[in-house]
């Protein structure tokens, strides 16, 4: 099930390596995860493979790891991409290529609504999920591809648990770049109300060096839309910059933000952002050791990893993984291991933290680039343990 990685250096990787070789039938992996050098990561342990029941919050844990086999929560899912999950515990899940935003009921996709403009072509299409329920009312934003642009809408979200509807859409944001790729997607509320929506550069690196674009970049605004006067960069949605492709976002109990990137070529990235910060991109692809740049606290190898959606539960990051077909864990101090690798699930497009000490997963091998079997795509449900 599990293929622990303990990032610790490249020497250090090089010895885990043969270690692995010599004490399992597994095929050995391929290069594994570096961490940053000002991280200070400390060794993982193989965890119990049985469930350890608890009664402490989560979040008083420590580090956390999956236990089990992933549960199936609803399957046949065409080109899933994102999941909502509610104040009531509902799931909500975005269909890329249809444009539709189905519930989860009883185990099966009940569509609420089709966005209208959706122009789905290679990457693009109805992408990110995130719900606002507050004092100022109920909402779910969606990111999508339009004929012209990339654009955030809102919509009112009403009803209850296997019966929620969806009003017309508004606009939130709107002239983010666009591409066949590199088109970022993922929309998130932080701890401050605000929204944070990662924009990619599409497929142009110098957009994200530059202000005069909004791609390559993470950006933040109100839940209306408006720049908050508190950005960096005055009068502007940037809260970052230089970036290529960056996916998943979320935060730590502490207020820490934390998002993966897409490299290129060679590094894929796990950060941690700060507003006003400059990750890079197109000038350096993973460790640069540059003052001026942020480096990344972990880099995978891109056949490793391809990192989609993250959650942050307790201690732990948890990412998925596309191209790497697997469920990363990553502490705080980069220290990472792999889960339910050698094809168990496939391509993981994204991963939100459920009730409890519990995941969500979301697999994506219908999208084209993956290998669908019998019942694809899923929607699962993992219990998660202290490591250790």
């Amino acid at each position: 099930m599990m293929r622990l990685r303990t990032v610790v250096g490249a020497s250090v990787v090089a010895v885990g390596l043969l270690l692995l070789a010599a004490c399992s039938a597994e095929p050995a992996p391929s290069p594994s995860a570096t961490v940053s050098p000002t991280a200070s990561p400390t060794p993982s342990t193989t965890p119990s493979p049985t469930p350890t029941p608890t009664i402490a919050p989560v979040e008083d844990l420590g580090p956390l790891v999956p236990s089990g086999d992933p549960v199936p929560i609803a399957a046949n899912l065409p080109a899933p991409w994102s999941i909502a999950r509610l104040a009531d515990e509902s799931l909500l899940v975005s269909e890329r290529d249809t444009g539709v935003i189905a519930e989860i009921v009883g185990g099966a996709a009940v569509p609420l609504t089709t966005i209208p403009g959706v122009a789905a072509v290679g990457e693009g299409g109805l992408l990110g999920l995130a719900a606002l329920e507050d004092a100022s009312g109920s909402y779910l934003y969606a990111y999508f591809t339009a004929e012209g642009d990339n654009r955030v809408v809102r919509m009112p979200l009403a009803g209850s648990a296997g019966g929620h509807t969806l009003g017309a859409p508004s606009e939130v944001l709107t002239g983010l770049p666009k591409a066949s790729n590199h088109n970022g997607g993922r929309i998130a509320f932080g701890p401050d109300g605000m929204l944070y929506v990662t924009a990619g550069d599409a497929s142009i690196g110098s957009n994200a060096q530059t202000l005069d674009s909004l791609g390559g970049k993470i950006l933040r605004v109100t839940p209306t839309g408006a720049v908050p006067p508190d950005n960096p960069f005055p009068g502007s949605p940037v809260w970052t910059m230089g970036h290529r492709n960056p996916q998943g976002i979320a935060w730590a109990a502490d207020g820490t933000m934390w998002a993966a990137e897409f490299g290129q070529d060679t590094w894929d990235e796990m950060n941690r952002i700060t507003p006003g910060s400059n990750y890079g991109w197109p000038i350096v692809e993973g460790l640069a050791g540059d003052p001026a740049l942020v480096d990344p606290i972990v880099q995978w190898p891109t056949d490793d990893a391809s990192p989609s959606g993250i959650a942050v539960v307790g201690d732990t990051i948890f990412m998925a993984g596309l191209g790497g077909e697997r469920l990363w864990t990553i502490g705080f101090d980069g220290t990472a291991a792999e889960w339910y690798g050698g094809g168990q699930l496939g391509r993981v497009r994204d991963v939100v933290r459920g009730p409890g000490s519990t995941l969500y997963l979301l697999t994506n091998n219908t999208d084209g680039r993956g290998s669908p079997r019998p019942g694809d795509d899923v929607l699962y449900q993992v219990n998660l343990v202290p490591a250790g």
